[in-house]
Order: structure tokens, then sequence, then C-alpha cells
């Protein structure tokens, strides 16, 4: 691939170039000068407003995303207000612990949406992150607001103790089940509770939605949910029924996070963000340390008994 310059590439992508948006998220999944460049350019300007979307495997968060799709740009803007006409969609999923390479089929369940000059889709990889989130994702949603998106919905991979970093990146966080999806305990220890701004049971055409909506308000009502409490809502993704409805509670939501709340989230993503590139080079230079003299005497030290873990980190970490 030829280099070119991300100033040149986010006017073209602003401009409609779908090639040179795709080329931009390629530079921030790619790391490196172009990486540091592209990412530059875009945190100067406005984020767009990011629709997240979780759940377990099997949830139907795809086809529920394709029908929130058309339902956003049926509807045009949020509520008359940020009027848009493109929506930016970013399908994370889980890539492989021994090759890196990932399924990246979410596409498959959007081909409605292929061809539609107002849609861009993107699948990409977790690269192992345990969080669902690669850094790259942060990064390529600015990159689709440099580009003049102002909605991006991003769809992550399934939800446990450690895969709850999409309410760090998302302003409406959305959390799909689906009737029988288990014991609401373990959902309440994956910490649902305190990312979901909207509960979605999805496939509610099928047995045991009423004991799954059961399920959830005891836990809301037991647990440590968000205030204003987050509704549940009913959709059948295959059908298209309910998107309409999760579609006005993503706009209540926005109304409701406006002003002052507004302001903290804003905060607390920057501060996710920073602190998840400050974890990226941190690691990176533990790499370096660990390829050197002073790491491989400090291991000999401990195996002797002539040192601690403790103070041969402290030691390590005096050098840098």
């Amino acid at each position: 691939m030829i280099a070119r310059d991300p100033d040149e590439l986010i006017a073209e992508a602003a401009r409609g170039s779908r090639t040179a948006l795709a080329r931009l998220i390629t530079y921030v999944e790619s790391g490196g000068s172009r990486q540091r460049a592209t990412v530059s350019r875009a945190y100067a300007t406005p984020a767009p407003y990011v629709v997240g979307l979780t759940g377990p495997p099997g949830a139907g968060k795809s086809t529920l995303t394709d029908q929130l799709i058309k339902t956003a740009l049926e509807s045009g803007s949020f509520d008359g207000a940020q009027p848009f006409d493109q929506v930016g969609v970013l399908c994370v999923d889980p890539s492989s612990p021994f090759t890196g390479g990932a399924i990246l089929g979410d596409r498959i369940r959007m081909q409605d949406h292929a061809t539609n000059e107002h849609v861009f889709i993107r699948s990409m990889a977790t690269r192992g992150h345990l969080g669902g989130l690669s850094l790259a994702v942060p990064d390529a949603i600015r990159v689709l607001g440099a580009a003049g998106f102002s909605v991006v919905f991003v769809e992550t991979v399934g939800v446990g103790q450690m895969e709850v970093d999409i309410a760090s990146a998302a302003d409406t966080t959305i959390v799909v089940t689906n009737p029988g999806w288990g014991d609401s305990m373990q959902a309440n220890k994956a910490g649902l509770l305190e990312v979901a701004d909207i509960f979605v049971i999805n496939k509610a055409d099928r047995a045991g939605l009423r004991e799954t909506r059961r399920d959830l308000e005891q836990m809301l009502e037991l647990g440590t949910a968000k205030e204003p409490r987050p509704p549940i809502l009913e959709t059948v993704a295959s059908s298209g029924a309910g998107a309409g409805e999760l579609w006005r509670a993503i706009i209540e939501h926005r109304r409701l996070v406006t002003g002052t709340q507004q302001d903290h989230h804003r905060a607390a993503q920057a501060r996710a963000e920073l602190d998840r590139v400050l974890s990226v080079m941190l690691r990176a230079r533990i790499g370096e340390l660990a390829e050197g003299a002073a790491y491989t005497e400090q291991v000999a030290a401990l195996i002797d008994g002539r040192t601690d873990p403790y103070r041969a980190a402290e030691a390590l970490l005096s050098e840098t």
C-alpha cells in the first residue's frame, strides 16, 4: 500500500470517498507513524454519537444492528437535531489467540446495506483484547467522526466479567439478550446492570420471554443499575418488530444525558481512552525491558532468592 497523507484522506472521506475512509481505518489498525498521524487529525474533530450493542453470541446483535441502520436512515436525525444522512457501523469480532485472525462475519448479515452509499460497515478484530474492543476501535470511531459521521453503531463480542469495555466507548449501551438466556446471577456478575442503558430481549417470539423479562426486572430491583432505570424492550430482529421502539429509546436516552451528565460521560470516555493507550505503551515498554541484560539479571536474582518480584520490578523501573 502506498502511504498517503491522512489530511488528504480525511478530506476525501468527508466528501464521500469510502476508499479513503477504509484506508484511514487500516492506518489506525496497523499502528506506527501513520496511525499516530491519522489519530492526531481525527481527535481534532467532534466525536460522533456512539450506540454500542453487546450481548452473548447468538443473541442476534448483527441482525438487530441491521434493522437499526434502516430505522436511523429513515428517521434522518436525532429527533430533529444533528441531522445525518449516513451511518457508520463497526463490527468487532473475536480474534484467534493463535493466529490473530477473526471470523469477521457480521457484514454477511448486513447484506442489504453493503452497497448503500449512506452506510459504511467495517469489521474489526479484537486482537486478543479481553474487553472486546481493540485499541483501534476508539480511533476508528474518531476517524468516522472526522469523515462527517454523526452516528456510529459499534457491535462487539459477547459479554462477560472482562467484556464490558463497550460502555466506555459508547454514549448509549444496549445489552441484547434472548428468552431463556440462563442464570440471571451470572449476568449480574458480568456487570450488565452497570453498563446497560437499554435492555433488549431479542427473538421475543420464542418461548421463555416472560421468564426472561421477570429475571431482568428482578435484577434491576435488587441490583445497582444505572439511574434512570434502563428500559426493557422486546424485538424480533429478523422481522424488524420493535426496531422503531428501540430507536425511540436511543433518542430518549440521548436526550437524558445532555448537559452536565454528558460532560461527565465524555470525561470518563477520555480517561478510558487515555488509560487504554497508556496500558499499551507500558506493555510495549515492558517488552523492551524483558529483552535487556538488566531483566535477565533480576530473573537470576529472583531464582537465587536474592530479591523478590517487587524489588526486582522497582529496580527495573528505576532504570527507565
